[in-house]
C-alpha cells in the first residue's frame, strides 16, 4: 500500500471548498486591524486574537524594526547553545515580574511551551489532570510526557475532586484554560486552587486568553482572583495581547531551572527570533502604561455580549471579549460564515473535533481597537443574518 493513498482518498475540504464554504486559510493582506483587506476588499475583523491592538502599535513596530538592525532576522540555533541573546535574558527578566513569579523561560510557539512544559515536569510516575475542554496543545502536550492523564468534566469540580482522589500520592498536575479559547467562560479557579491544595496537586495556568484582558493590571486570571501566589505555573502565549509570537512559562526558579535542561522542546528548537522578542517586551510596556485599552476593551466587551443577547441569538458561557454565536448544526454554522464574508464580516465557523457535535458556532472575538461605527454595523449585518437563517424572530431588534 501506499502511503500517499490516504491524502488522495481525502476529500472532505475539497468538497467544501467547490461549493463555496471553504473558510480556511484565507489570505489577509493587511496589518491586523479591526478592520483588514482580505483577497482584494475590506472587511471587519471579528477573528483575531489581537485583544488590545498591539500589532500595529507603533512602539511594537519600532521595537521590533529596532532589534533587526542590531541582531539580524535570526538566531541561527537553539537557546541551549548558540541562540540565546542578551535580549532573550531581558523578556524572561521582565516576563517573571510582570507576572510576579522568580523566574520565566521563553518558547518560539505557545504550542511547544505547552509541550515543554508538561512533558518536562512529567513522567511515568505522574499524573496529569485536565479539563476535559482544554487546548489541543496541553492534550497532545500530555501524549508526549509518560505520565498518566486523567481528564475531568468542564469546569465540574465535583469530577476534578473526584478525579484526584483516585491519584492517591503520586506527584499531580492540574492543567485549565485561564480563559477557554471557544466558548469564552473563565476556569473557576479560586475552586480549583482549593480541592488542588487539599490533595497536594501543583497547578498550571495557560493563559494564553486571559492576559491583557483580565486582572485589575492585565495580568490574567490569576490577579483576576487574586490567586497569584496560589497558581504554580503560569503558561501564556505572545499572538494574543503580546502582539507577536511565542510563548513562556513562569514559576519557581527552581521549576524554570529544571525545564530548561531537560524540556526536548526548548532544547531542540530554534530560538524565538529577534523582532518577535523585542516586540513583547514593548507590549508588555505598553500594557502597564496604557490602562485604558483594556477598558476599552470591555466596553465593547460588554455592548457585543447585551446586543446579541438582546436579539436572542444564544451566546452560550461567554463572560471575556470572546463571544460565541451558537449554531447548532454544521450546516448552519457554515451557511451563516458565508453570509457574513459576503456582508464583509471576518468570522470564524467553529465545528467538531474543535467542539462538540451539535453544539457548532460562529466564534467572534473583540479589541480595544474597534469603533463604535464598526461594532454598530456588525449588528446590523447580524440581525439581518440571523432573520434569513432563521435563528432569531423578525420581531426582535438589535439594541
Amino acid at each position: 500500500m501506499d502511503l500517499f493513498d490516504k491524502c488522495r482518498k481525502y476529500t472532505a475540504a475539497r468538497e467544501v471548498m467547490a461549493a463555496g464554504f471553504y473558510p480556511y486559510f484565507r489570505e489577509v493582506q493587511s496589518e491586523q486591524d479591526p478592520e483588514v483587506m482580505v483577497e482584494g476588499r475590506p472587511m471587519i475583523m471579528l477573528g483575531s486574537n489581537n485583544y488590545l491592538g498591539l500589532t500595529s502599535h507603533p512602539k511594537v513596530k519600532t521595537a521590533a524594526t529596532e532589534a533587526i538592525r542590531k541582531y539580524g532576522s535570526g538566531c541561527a540555533g537553539s537557546r541551549f547553545l548558540n541562540g540565546t541573546l542578551d535580549l532573550h535574558v531581558e523578556l524572561e527578566t521582565k516576563l517573571a515580574g510582570f507576572f510576579r513569579k522568580e523566574a520565566a523561560i521563553t518558547f518560539s510557539t505557545g504550542y511547544q511551551t505547552n509541550l515543554g512544559i508538561i512533558s518536562s515536569l512529567c513522567g511515568k510516575d505522574d499524573v496529569v489532570v485536565i479539563d476535559k475542554l482544554d487546548h489541543a496543545s496541553i492534550i497532545d502536550a500530555c501524549r508526549l510526557s509518560f505520565a498518566e492523564v486523567r481528564k475531568f468534566r468542564h469546569n465540574d469540580m465535583a469530577s476534578l475532586e473526584t478525579v484526584l482522589q483516585e491519584c492517591g500520592t503520586r506527584g499531580k498536575l492540574v492543567v485549565v484554560d485561564g480563559v477557554y479559547s471557544m466558548e469564552g467562560d473563565i476556569a473557576p479557579l479560586p475552586e480549583i486552587v482549593r480541592i488542588a491544595k487539599r490533595y497536594g496537586a501543583r497547578i498550571m495556568v495557560d493563559d494564553a486568553h486571559g492576559i491583557g484582558v483580565l486582572g485589575k493590571s492585565g495580568r490574567g486570571t490569576a490577579e483576576h482572583f487574586g490567586l497569584e501566589d496560589d497558581v504554580d505555573i503560569i503558561m501564556g502565549t505572545y499572538s494574543k495581547s503580546m502582539a507577536s509570537i511565542g510563548g513562556f512559562v513562569a514559576a519557581e526558579e527552581d521549576v524554570i531551572h529544571f525545564m530548561k535542561h531537560t524540556s526536548r522542546p526548548l532544547i531542540f528548537s530554534a530560538s524565538p527570533p529577534p523582532a518577535s522578542v523585542a516586540s513583547v517586551i514593548a507590549a508588555l510596556d505598553i500594557i502597564d502604561r496604557e490602562p485604558e485599552r483594556r477598558e476599552q476593551l470591555w466596553r465593547n466587551t460588554r455592548k457585543m455580549l447585551q446586543a446579541f443577547r438582546s436579539m436572542g441569538y444564544d451566546t452560550g458561557v461567554s463572560e471575556t471579549p470572546i463571544i460565541p454565536l451558537l449554531m447548532g448544526e454544521m450546516d448552519r454554522a457554515f451557511m451563516m460564515w458565508k453570509i457574513l464574508s459576503e456582508e464583509g464580516v471576518f468570522v470564524n465557523p467553529v465545528v467538531p473535533p474543535a467542539t462538540q457535535a451539535g453544539r457548532c458556532l460562529i466564534r467572534t472575538s473583540y479589541m480595544a481597537t474597534h469603533t463604535e461605527e464598526m461594532l454598530d454595523r456588525v449588528l446590523v449585518i447580524l440581525e439581518r443574518a440571523g432573520k434569513k437563517l432563521g435563528i432569531l424572530k423578525e420581531s426582535l431588534h438589535a439594541c
